[in-house]
């Protein structure tokens, strides 16, 4: 059977960058590979298509000869270049290397980026409110001072691996086809410490705590992030170091609640300023306010006090402060005030639903609801 055009192969245009090819084939031999489609001959034959595809348009040679003579070109019964299998596991290792943990070329030892950290910060109110500045004491682990970061004791360095010869990797045969698999001896390091440090026991990294001054803007709320680059693990290998995330989580306020910009609080009154009215002090975050009750005020009245709430970190206005009306029943009657109360109350019922409309409609329900007469 003919082959198929290798551009056509790989879905991509004659002109294509190297990169474009190389995007291409990952992005089917992930598809089709064998492991991810067992027992499946087409995706084995689709897989095998697209690696002899790639082999010949990521060599500017080949890709060359292919494109001036098409597949006669690069067929080595004929005298091309050919795209025998014996390149082929290079050229998956150079594709696939950075999702099988690959060591670099050349012997070099891979390196890791640290691990980024998390740290809970509880604050009032207050502070999440208008900012401030705290101090934060995280465990973490550092490059170690003893031996540099290299994990070999002073005086003395690691070495190559002799089982993968520094790459990090051995290749295992599997039939047809040759896998990465981390080395055994060295972990993937391609370096192996014959000599560890003492202080850090050949890791390169010794866990300490360090303090640190974070900056919080005004306005953060519970679930907010503040990002410290550069404050997490340090990285193993030498590899660069994690960032640390600052969690806010804002305390319960003994009078206030907070829902986005605006703050809730419940100020409780006494019968006689919810009937008489008056002029009332109102505590705010940043001070008391004078506040006026109107007569006959009842329990659940919410009053919004405008830009007395909180300016959101993201932006989007001040928000307000809105005080619910709780009626508080007196308790520990003298003798004298329950006499009083009893009088008020006869005079209250002598005048009918004149001063309690709602009780009086209340009853009014109840009585239709039952049918009473």
């Amino acid at each position: 059977m003919a082959k198929r055009d290798f551009y056509e192969v790989l879905g991509v245009a004659k002109t294509a960058s190297a990169d474009e090819v190389k995007k291409a084939y990952r992005k089917l031999a992930m598809k089709h590979h064998p492991d991810r489609n067992p027992d499946d001959k087409s995706a084995e034959e689709k897989f095998k298509e697209a690696n002899e595809a790639y082999e010949v348009l990521s060599d500017e040679d080949k890709r060359a000869a292919y494109d001036r003579h098409g597949h006669a070109g690069v067929d080595p019964n004929m005298g091309g270049g050919g795209a025998g299998a014996g390149n082929f596991s290079d050229m998956f290792g150079d594709v696939f290397g950075d999702i099988f943990g690959g060591g670099g070329p050349g012997g070099q030892q891979r390196s890791n980026r640290g691990s980024d950290l998390r740290y809970t910060l509880e604050l009032d109110l207050e502070e999440a409110v208008r900012g401030t500045k705290v101090q934060i004491r995280v465990p973490t682990l550092v490059g170690c001072d003893i031996c540099d970061g290299s994990g070999a004791k002073k005086g003395t360095s690691a070495e190559t691996c002799r089982t993968c010869a520094g790459t990090g990797q051995v290749r295992v045969q599997q039939g047809f086809f040759s896998m990465a698999q981390t080395c055994p001896t060295c972990r993937g390091r391609g370096k192996v410490i014959k000599d560890p440090c003492t202080a850090c026991h050949g890791q390169g990294r010794v866990e300490k705590s360090k303090t640190l001054e974070v900056k919080i803007p005004a306005g953060v709320d519970t679930g907010d992030r503040i990002r410290l680059a550069g404050e997490g693990e340090a990285g193993a290998n030498g590899g660069p170091t994690g960032d640390l995330y600052v969690q806010v989580s804002v305390r319960q306020h003994k009078i206030f609640e907070r829902d986005g910009a605006d703050l809730y609080c419940e100020m409780p009154i006494s019968f006689a300023d919810a009937a008489l009215g008056g002029e009332l002090e109102v505590p705010t975050l940043d001070g008391r306010v004078k506040l006026k009750i109107p007569e006959g005020t009842q329990t659940g009245k919410l009053f919004r006090l405008r830009g007395k709430g909180v300016a959101p970190v993201r932006g989007g206005g001040t928000g307000d402060l809105l005080c619910r009306v709780s009626v508080e029943t007196p308790v520990h009657l003298s003798k004298r005030q329950k006499e009083l109360l009893r009088e008020f109350q006869t005079e209250m019922d002598g005048e009918g639903s004149k001063h309690s409309p709602r009780k009086s409609s209340w009853f009014e329900s109840v009585v239709n609801l039952f049918g009473d007469k």
